[in-house]
């Protein structure tokens, strides 16, 4: 007389484990986290934003020329131009259309862009 010995499901059943399983070795887990790292930044750059550029020029701007006196800033050119309105906008379309980095740096006659609208 031979003893029935369980195989498949059923050995799997009388342990009290799951037949199928799925078991990541750790090359495994670090390869899913990449492949899961790059869909994700995929997904940023398709639906981020985004950058048009077009053909035809951009809107002009009406500017004067002021000459920069001693102890001059930014500011008070932005102040004495009456732009009127927010001075800090006003100081940021000074450095953009002069490319200027920083609003401090301006020399004594150095020949300023200010807008006049």
């Amino acid at each position: 007389m031979s003893a029935m010995v369980p195989t498949g499901p059923s050995l799997a059943r009388a342990y009290g484990t799951r037949a199928s399983s799925l078991r990541l070795t750790r090359r495994g887990r670090l390869l899913l986290t990449l492949v899961l790292l790059i869909g994700m930044l995929a997904l940023a750059v398709a639906w981020g934003p985004s950058v048009v550029a077009t053909d035809g020029a951009g809107e002009p701007v009406p500017v004067r020329t002021v000459t920069v006196q001693p102890g001059q800033t930014l500011w008070d050119i932005a102040a004495a131009s009456g732009l009127g309105g927010d001075l800090r906008a006003a100081v940021y379309e000074m450095q953009r259309l002069n490319g200027l980095d920083d609003a401090g740096l301006l020399q004594v006659g150095q020949q300023l862009a200010v807008p006049t609208g």
